[in-house]
């Protein structure tokens, strides 16, 4: 997943959108991860979902929006590959629409 985010992170980067789009990742206190991601000048920045969270448990957990043109994804400690595997499912099916 690390490499497939690197590919489509360069991808954007077009000499203006790295300089105020990007990724951030953070950690929670509950605890977890959150993954935002800028969709502003890409393929999808137009697409929107509400927030949707799969929690199996407290320890099990994994949830996602997009608005606003950014992908927010958020799990517990265990999931921030699931994190990024969630954006590239989404990236990947939409970019095939098109």
């Amino acid at each position: 997943m690390i490499s497939w985010i690197e590919q489509w992170y360069s991808s954007q980067c077009d000499g203006e959108w790295e300089h105020v789009y990007g990724i951030k990742v953070f950690t929670l206190d509950n605890p977890g991860w959150s993954v935002v991601i800028d969709l502003t000048d890409t393929e999808i920045e137009t697409l929107e979902h509400g927030w949707t969270i799969e929690e199996k448990s407290e320890t099990d957990w994994i949830g996602y929006s997009i608005s606003d043109k950014v992908f927010k994804g958020s799990g517990d400690p265990k999931k921030l590959g699931e994190i990024f595997k969630l954006f590239r499912d989404i990236w990947e099916a939409n970019i095939k629409k098109q």
